[in-house]
């Protein structure tokens, strides 16, 4: 018995000194600014997903190439501040954030009420809505017709959120639903026929089925989910950093910089966010 008093003893001292430096992270989460050491360093740490395609995704040489890395580099150059990409597991961004290994979550990220309650953000740069993709050979070409089907969702993406949160576009029809850590093993499970849809980002579908030798296989349908803005995610002590990327989203959206990169990774300039 004393023993177990003991054991039980250094439990509850493990778990609230565990709780106290989680409470820390917090805290220094929610209040300090680093701009400073930034500035100090000349560098700035982004978190992403290195297979979200074309937001930030490797070439098949290694490369790292997209529109978000065209993005956060122009404005960082304008403060003379490297940018260095870090890939992190996607459904444990907030974490990275949080606990310092990343600076900034910059990779096609949905700013939402959800997220604003832990993060930060910018003001948004880019529209994009959730959609479903089917193959054109399944018959699907309503929400409805996915009833006792399997739908393919990313952890921890905007798209999950949004299917759990708003049963009446797809989930009341939906039998099973798989979750992949990147929509590229989705997509070769859609391919495969071992999932019947896939909730995906519209930025994604569009480049991807675009780029594939098999194009018009593919079905994509607006099924209700609303608009989504795009933005960067940062800590809440950040207030200098996220008045520094406001800025400089504002500057290359004047100089014609955000248009170009636009262009060239989407054909237009237009429905894009430019403020």
């Amino acid at each position: 018995m004393r023993y177990k008093k003991i054991l039980l003893g250094l439990l509850t001292g493990i778990s609230l000194f565990l709780l106290a430096g989680c409470t820390s992270v917090q805290r220094r989460a929610n209040t300090t600014d680093t701009w400073p050491q930034i500035v100090k360093h000349h560098r700035v740490v982004v978190g992403l997903d290195d297979s979200f395609v074309p937001m930030g995704f490797r070439e098949k040489s290694g490369k790292l190439v997209g529109y978000d890395i065209d993005l956060a580099r122009a404005v960082f150059k304008l403060y003379g501040i490297k940018v260095d990409f870090q890939t992190i597991d996607w459904s444990m961004k907030e974490t990275e954030l949080r606990n310092g290994t990343i600076d900034l979550i910059w990779n096609g990220y949905t700013k939402n009420p959800a997220r604003e309650r832990t993060v930060a953000f910018s003001n948004t740069y880019l529209k994009n809505q959730q959609i479903l993709v089917t193959k054109k050979s399944a018959g699907i070409n309503q929400a409805a017709k996915m009833h006792g089907k399997t739908l393919g969702v990313q952890s921890g993406s905007s798209g999950y959120e949004s299917f759990e949160d708003s049963p009446q576009f797809l989930k009341q029809y939906v039998k099973h639903t798989v979750q992949y850590s990147t929509f590229n093993d989705a997509f070769l499970d859609l391919n495969a026929g071992r999932i019947q849809g896939l909730l995906i980002d519209s930025v994604y579908a569009d480049y991807y089925i675009k780029h594939q030798p098999d194009a018009t296989s593919y079905r994509k349908q607006v099924i209700g989910f609303p608009t989504e803005d795009f933005a960067v995610g940062m800590r809440k002590g950040d207030k200098t950093l996220r008045k520094k990327i406001n800025r400089g989203l504002k500057i290359l959206a004047a100089n014609g910089t955000l248009s170009k990169i636009n262009q060239k990774w989407f054909g237009s300039s237009k429905s894009f966010a430019n403020r």
